[in-house]
């Protein structure tokens, strides 16, 4: 959901601003404009920010929740009744905690009249610069390449679930209903590569309302089910230490307790889009102080409905907690509202693939304009009428690159449709770098803490334990990659 934030923050401070010339929020106007107390004008010419700590909440909270809680049931199931719910804690404890130090750096130097950071690498550059903004910008566009590719992976399982809940109530739970993923998501990749072609498709304000209620419907969906469930049963399953010593070998039990820690830091990823919403807040009092008080509230109120989805998930299975819960068929019925569930988890993937792969296409597009200025192929743009409508621009290296890039993914998922081992090594590859280490490095440069003194050893304390935890999510996705190949044919998976 990192795009879709971002279209939420644009659309947002459009409507509050009431200024039809607000269409593009980025707009810097003449620096002759008298900006100390304009009405109008921020102290760096832009429109005036008008969001508030809940709207700034709202944001967070629609960007955490999405298709990660689908997966805390089995992370839970992994860990047990102990260390499940308190590691869901300890994450959400340490992503409040390098939230608010990543908040203080929105403004470089003084903190209510320093020179603004509009997006986490302008944060990094402002603090850090030099190499690490390259590292920053490679963790982050490799970070986005696998989204997409775990998109196409979940979005054909719900497709696929859908036809097969079809199958269990018209055959019977008893019919395998065997079917292959791979036109599931080769329909997927051509239904992005019509939408890759769409301009500004990032700035569709109503796709961030669409996803959001997608993610509710979906994760409510889920809970009341698990809740339905422990009702129906009367009884909460699972133990202390979690899935037992014979339904899996103990190096099993040790490689997907690693995995659950990658899928419960994938489901609380946010700090990439922080300095993003952040920057849609209004001042006084100062943007951090907001901006902190938000992070409570929706780290709070996320952690709170995880905990939900994560306990009653596998209060409802216990060691068969399926590793999505609403297309691993630990439910079967009511099938309509199953059907409900994966089509809003659809609808949701296909518009937020499309947004997590707009700062990716501009990159590209951008180094290309600059290195081959004179290129008809990749400058120009071909006028294109279609009855009805404005002209539409068809430029022939956009149509080229995007297509190629979503034809990648899609080959990459049918060769790696696995589900839980993919989420695990996202949030594993994304969790260290992006929420502990640059907040970490960009505090310690801001607020220049010595080196060797008590706060600065602590930090860095915690920055390393967030790696060593990083590298056991990351080894333990791995291995469990490497599990499913050893009994898997390419192009050839089915459920």
């Amino acid at each position: 959901m990192v795009g879709v934030s971002r279209v939420m923050r644009d659309s947002v401070s459009e409507s509050m601003a009431g200024v039809t010339a607000a269409k593009n929020q980025h707009q810097v106007f003449d620096v002759s404009l008298p900006q100390s107390g304009s009405k109008c004008f921020d102290d760096d010419g832009r429109l005036k920010r008008t969001g508030t700590l809940w709207t700034a909440s709202a944001h967070i909270i629609t960007a955490v929740i999405g298709s990660g809680v689908l997966s805390l049931a089995w992370a839970t199931a992994q860990l047990g009744w102990i260390a499940g719910p308190s590691v869901m804690f300890l994450f959400s404890f340490v992503t409040y905690y390098t939230s608010t130090l990543l908040a203080a750096c929105y403004r470089s130097g003084d903190p209510v009249t320093g020179k603004r950071n509009y997006t986490y690498v302008d944060a990094v550059r402002s603090n850090l610069g030099g190499f690490q903004v390259k590292i920053c910008g490679l963790v982050q566009y490799l970070n986005l390449f696998g989204v997409a590719i775990g998109y196409t992976i979940a979005s054909s399982i719900s497709m696929m679930a859908i036809e097969r809940s079809n199958c269990f109530h018209s055959k019977g739970d008893k019919n395998p209903c065997h079917m292959n993923s791979n036109p599931y998501m080769i329909a997927f990749g051509i239904v992005e590569i019509v939408l890759s072609q769409i301009p500004d498709f990032d700035q569709l304000w109503w796709l961030s309302i669409v996803a959001a209620v997608m993610s509710f419907t979906y994760s409510t969906i889920g809970l009341g089910l698990g809740i339905a469930k422990v009702a129906e049963t009367g009884k909460f399953r699972g133990s202390l230490t979690g899935i037992s010593i014979g339904t899996v070998t103990e190096t099993q039990k040790i490689w997907r307790s690693f995995q659950a820690l990658g899928d419960i830091a994938f489901a609380y990823s946010y700090s990439i889009i922080l300095i993003e919403i952040q920057d849609t807040v209004k001042s006084p009092p100062s943007e951090s102080k907001t901006m902190k008080k938000a992070s409570l509230i929706s780290v709070g109120v996320t952690t709170l409905f995880y905990m939900l989805c994560g306990c009653f998930g596998y209060a409802s299975f216990g060691d068969l907690s399926p590793g999505n819960l609403l297309t691993g068929f630990g439910f079967y019925n009511p099938y309509w509202l199953l059907d409900i569930a994966n089509a809003a988890i659809v609808i949701h993937l296909v518009g937020a693939y499309q947004v997590f792969c707009q700062p990716l296409f501009a990159f590209i597009e951008k180094q290309a304009h600059q290195r081959f200025p004179d290129s008809e192929f990749i400058t120009k743009d071909i006028k294109v009428p279609i009855p009805g409508f404005k002209c539409y621009n068809l430029n022939l290296f956009r149509l080229v690159w995007r297509t190629i890039f979503v034809i990648l993914t899609t080959v990459i998922s049918m060769l790696l449709p696995f589900f839980n081992d993919v989420v695990g090594l996202l949030g594993a590859l994304g969790f260290w770098p992006l929420t502990v280490y640059f907040p970490v490095e960009m505090y310690i440069a801001q607020k220049k803490i010595p080196k060797w003194s008590t706060k600065w050893l602590c930090l860095q304390i915690l920055s390393v334990a967030c790696l060593i935890i990083t590298i056991a999510a990351a080894a333990g996705s791995i291995a469990g990659v490497v599990t499913d190949l050893k009994s898997y044919k390419p192009f050839s998976t089915s459920y």
